[in-house]
């Protein structure tokens, strides 16, 4: 009794932390834009913004399930055509309805998928994820009727989302600030359900699978549900995707995006929840300058991902956890 309520005050003792931390973090945003004049800059961050919530799925797959994943394009880019579908029918479904529907379609369709996909593991699931990220993107370039093809979705907005005009989406300062607060706020998602009990058992599977099934826990359903939540994740930072540009196109169910968001999150690191998002943000930075300098940047940033995973296993999210214990150490 004494050690269940111990669990529970720390549970919420936890979840306050939580909760004082996404605060906190959100109130960062509007301080952000005000420093960053509008422009180029603020775009990219704007851009990093939404990418890094791709790039979270694809950490909150790694870390709850230890499944590495190279398709998570499908369901960033599926989100966003649903999204556009959705807006582009206004006699069908107000966009207040057709913008979240869009990610709980995406999940139910993610969870049907996992049933079957998280009983297969490691490089099998990644191959088998890549397979089925470049059938949904021939799907996109096939079906010219719904997605318009090679030529892409252009999606008109209607004049107001949510109360707010249409045009603050696809400005910078508009859609930073959004992307910063939905990044806040499924981040502390994601946090919430790493420390929750459900979080704690797909972490006692990740490490043993067969111990958990022994101990008589079922082991598909809470992976399948953690892949559920991941495509979910993705989906959401889709539909933002397409609120900014108006536009989406194959490309952006393409293997790249999906290896892109797979080196944001190695490089931030999977073990943290915020590891994928300091990745993103170092990501994007990153190759804005690298473009500058020369058009091999990928190969630059190839170089730096492989001296990160060496001297940096756990990722940038690592490195202050590496500092306190040389600290110790030397102390």
């Amino acid at each position: 009794m004494a050690a269940d309520r111990a669990g529970g005050e720390a549970a919420v003792s936890g979840a306050g932390r939580i909760a004082a931390g996404a605060l906190a973090a959100a109130a960062a945003g509007p301080a952000i834009a005000a420093l960053v004049p509008p422009g180029v800059l603020l775009s990219l961050l704007a851009q990093a913004c939404i990418y890094a919530i791709l790039a979270l799925s694809v950490g909150v797959l790694a870390r709850q399930n230890g499944m590495v994943s190279f398709g998570h394009a499908a369901m960033f880019g599926a989100g966003a055509y649903l999204a556009g579908i959705g807006l582009g029918a206004p006699g069908l479904l107000p966009a207040e309805a057709a913008l979240p529907l869009a990610v709980l379609a995406m999940a139910a369709v993610c969870f049907g998928l996992g049933l079957i996909v998280v009983r297969v593991h490691g490089i099998a699931f990644a191959m088998l994820t890549l397979a089925l990220g470049q059938a949904c993107f021939e799907a996109a370039n096939k079906a010219r009727g719904v997605t318009g093809g090679a030529d892409g979705l252009t999606v008109a907005l209607p004049r107001e989302i949510f109360g707010l005009p249409a045009a603050t989406f696809q400005r910078a300062e508009g859609m930073f600030l959004i992307a910063w607060l939905a990044m806040v706020a499924l981040a502390a998602l994601a946090a919430l359900l790493a420390r929750s009990r459900f979080g704690l058992l797909t972490e006692a599977i990740r490490e043993n699978e067969e111990r958990a099934r022994f101990l008589g826990y079922g082991t598909v359903l809470p992976r399948a549900a953690v892949f559920a939540l991941s495509g979910g994740i993705a989906a959401a930072g889709g539909v933002l995707y397409v609120l900014y540009n108006g536009f989406v196109s194959p490309e952006t169910v393409h293997w790249s995006v999906s290896g892109s968001a797979l080196i944001m999150a190695l490089l931030g690191g999977t073990r943290t929840v915020w590891g994928p998002l300091a990745g993103a943000a170092v990501y994007f930075l990153l190759r804005e300058q690298l473009v500058e300098v020369t058009e091999r940047w990928l190969g630059l940033l190839g170089i730096l991902l492989v001296l990160v995973m060496v001297f940096l296993p756990d990722g940038l999210s690592g490195l202050p956890r590496r500092l306190r214990r040389r600290h110790g150490a030397e102390a």
